[in-house]
């Protein structure tokens, strides 16, 4: 955690989908510690889940062909295909229609829903792979009726607000219903917690302006937001979405698969290099980075990369290159 501090780190997010409770309580104080001793503002972010749909548990992986049938079940129903698994939303059913794509596990595996009933969504295998316990289910375009702030939002949050946390993330956050939502919460708990709205789907990039004016931050969270929408449209509203954070004078941060090569290499593509190069000239604020530090062999070094990158091209002027329209 110093070796971090001391390459360049300046935020240390808790992503609350996997954190445990115990673990964070010891880590915060022990973060602040370490910035104490380097004198240098260190600030902790955590980051709520938010309303994720996501597959039950199974006794084992699920080896998905194409045009395979994979039935999707709610409320306990007993299985009635081969392929079968739970989802932790009631509403699923519903909001999947046939016709509709969906994406699970960041995109790998592709379905499309064939069969709508009161307790399941069957589907067909459009892109083969296996499935597991717990994964993300995605259904772009399809506006989800699920709420801003889940029961284990609202756990995960009253813990940042005893340990004085310095940001909370908003996942999900697809209306500016959802931040006020948020808002109200930290107000009622008497915290100054600054709110980082992540962009995540299509409703919330149509709502783009409304939603960096009722954050305090914006995270560009390019995992679930590139399955959302098609992937060339990406690199365009990154940007655009960094000029309109300059132009309301809201800082905004770069988020995923920044170095994630580095997982497993102890080097970046040149590919990456350049990624992270041209998130510091359109501007942004802030890179981020997620698996590389959590799961990945080289964390100091991904930090230590970043930064030399960030400095090197803020060095060379280019940063000033993108102007914001008038």
């Amino acid at each position: 955690m110093d070796q971090l501090i001391q390459k360049g780190a300046d935020v240390f997010r808790f992503n609350m989908s996997h954190a445990e409770h115990g673990w964070v309580r010891v880590m915060v104080p022990r973060i602040r510690q370490l910035a104490g001793k380097t004198g240098r503002p260190i600030a902790i972010l955590l980051d709520a889940q938010g309303p994720a749909i996501r597959t039950g548990d199974l006794k084992t992986d699920l080896d998905l062909k194409r045009g395979d049938i994979l039935e999707f079940t709610v409320g306990g129903a007993k299985p009635k295909e081969k392929y079968s698994v739970a989802v932790n939303f009631d509403g699923f059913v519903s909001d999947v229609s046939v016709g509709d794509t969906v994406l699970v596990d960041n995109g790998l595996i592709k379905l499309l829903g064939i069969d709508q009933g009161k307790s399941r969504v069957r589907c067909k295998v459009m892109t083969p792979g296996k499935l597991g316990s717990r994964r993300h289910i995605n259904l772009p375009g399809v506006h989800v009726n699920l709420p801003p702030l889940t029961k284990k939002d609202i756990v995960d949050l009253k813990l940042g607000v005893q340990l004085g946390v310095d940001f909370v993330g908003l996942s999900f956050a697809r209306q500016k219903s959802d931040l006020d939502e948020l808002r109200n919460f930290l107000a009622r708990k008497k915290s100054k917690a600054l709110i980082v709205v992540k962009i995540e789907d299509q409703s919330a990039v149509r709502q783009i302006d409304e939603m960096i004016a009722a954050a305090d931050a914006v995270m560009i969270a390019r995992g679930d937001l590139g399955i959302e929408i098609p992937m060339e449209e990406l690199p365009i509203i990154q940007r655009r979405i960094v000029k309109h954070c300059i132009r309301s004078g809201k800082p905004v941060v770069v988020a995923t698969h920044m170095l994630e090569s580095m997982i497993t290499n102890p080097i970046p593509t040149r590919a990456e290099i350049t990624d992270v190069a041209n998130a510091v000239f359109e501007q942004a604020d802030a890179v981020m980075l997620s698996g590389e530090t959590t799961v990945g062999r080289y964390p100091v070094e991904c930090v230590q990369i970043l930064h030399r990158v960030a400095q090197r091209i803020e060095r060379s002027g280019g940063g000033g290159i993108l102007t914001v329209d008038p």
